[in-house]
């Protein structure tokens, strides 16, 4: 959370914004370990469109290179997470 709140750039409600957005995602993972794996896709995906967001409004201060990079790196294990899914692989035992 040390780093959401350096590498958030404005005010306090920006902040705030994006610890309830990651909070989300926190759940949403949460949900994936008991519940269907197609939760991580959907979280890694919705990360992916949350890091978009952030590089396309100048978000995030001092690492610009940052959003672009998480971004496919959720988009590229998402797809992985859903292959797998779809080639039978058991997540839960």
């Amino acid at each position: 959370m040390w780093r959401l709140h350096r590498s958030t750039s404005g005010s306090q409600s920006r902040r705030d914004a994006a610890l309830s957005l990651a909070s989300m995602f926190v759940i949403i993972a949460a949900a994936a370990v008991t519940g269907t794996p197609w939760l991580l896709v959907v979280g890694l995906a919705g990360h992916g469109v949350k890091d978009l967001w952030q590089h396309r409004r100048h978000f995030v201060a001092n690492t610009r290179w940052w959003p672009p990079f998480c971004l496919v790196v959720d988009w590229v294990v998402a797809g992985i997470i859903a292959i797998e899914i779809l080639a039978g692989v058991r997540f839960h035992q």
